[in-house]
């Protein structure tokens, strides 16, 4: 179903209109809830809420790629000015991304969603995966490994550049913390870039696009999926309404503070009605594990 056969102009116009509030109010969710993070390791250090820490602040960190992904689509504050600014200085930077390439990345899988073209196809296309090659991937999420591999394929495409920006970015948060006398709390977000926010990174795009019905269908419903939070898997998995992410590729100028009533819309028009919506990540996750004893042949797609 086409978009303009879906919404009126008035709906697209009325879901589509920016609020520089709204967007403040996300950014300012988003980092305050950090610096809790952080103060809660400072007064309390201890193995536990050290612990606690690493596996919170990977959820946030997700949270920071969210204002990126929002932020990249123009489709957090009303000014383009103000939403190039804040994808890379409230969000890229500081998870060691970059604003403008993720944009035209981006971009593309918006355009090519539900092709072969896709550049993200290679990401989720295998899953259902066996329960050994799904553990291997996780092993290598909570170890470092595919951070190191995030990173270093980050600065061999874009160089000095993205470089610079790391630096400051986390040179600002270093900063931060040391000047209230815990720099040492830094540690704990490398720490978590490392390892939890890896994992809920995977989960999170699989949980979009993997073991779908069909991903080579051009219909949103049958390559996409939404799902709605547990209250306890929301701060990790689903930032920033972040979840409803067949809303998103509905229509992606939505912003994400508006994206909660946009599925209200789409549900009173039957739209989810030939679509899969899951009731929780747990329940995404049992789609993404193929049953013991099952083998599904491994489908080999080229990178971007």
């Amino acid at each position: 179903m086409h978009t303009k056969d879906l919404l009126t102009r008035e709906e697209i116009d009325r879901f589509s209109s920016k609020s520089n509030w709204g967007a403040i109010r996300v950014i300012s969710f988003t980092w305050v809830s950090i610096a809790l993070i952080f103060l809660m390791a400072a007064v309390w250090t201890n193995p536990f809420t050290i612990a606690l820490a690493i596996v919170l602040l990977g959820g946030r960190q997700l949270g920071l790629a969210v204002i990126m992904h929002d932020a990249g689509h123009r489709a957090l504050f009303q000014s383009w000015k103000m939403n190039k600014f804040a994808a890379q200085w409230f969000g890229a930077a500081f998870v060691f991304n970059d604003a403008k390439a993720y944009r035209i990345h981006h971009a593309k899988h918006h355009r090519l969603g539900g092709s072969e073209e896709d550049p993200d196809l290679y990401k989720y296309v295998n899953y259902a995966l066996a329960r050994k090659d799904f553990y291997k991937k996780i092993r290598r999420d909570l170890t470092g490994v595919t951070a190191y591999r995030a990173i270093k394929g980050n600065v061999k495409k874009h160089g000095f550049r993205i470089v610079r920006n790391w630096t400051i970015a986390q040179g600002i948060l270093f900063a931060a913390l040391f000047a209230t006398g815990n720099g040492f709390l830094y540690l704990l977000w490398l720490a978590a870039y490392a390892s939890s926010h890896q994992f809920i990174l995977r989960i999170r795009l699989a949980a979009e696009h993997g073991s779908v019905e069909n991903l080579m269908d051009s219909d949103p419903r049958k390559h996409t999926r939404t799902t709605i939070p547990k209250i306890w898997e929301r701060p990790f998995f689903a930032p920033n309404y972040v979840n409803y992410h067949l809303e998103h590729h509905v229509l992606a100028s939505v912003p994400c503070y508006k994206l909660k009533s946009f599925h209200r819309l789409l549900d009173d028009k039957g739209y989810f009605e030939q679509a899969e919506v899951c009731t929780s990540y747990w329940q995404v996750l049992k789609k993404l594990v193929l049953p013991p004893g099952v083998e599904k042949e491994k489908i080999i797609v080229p990178t971007h």
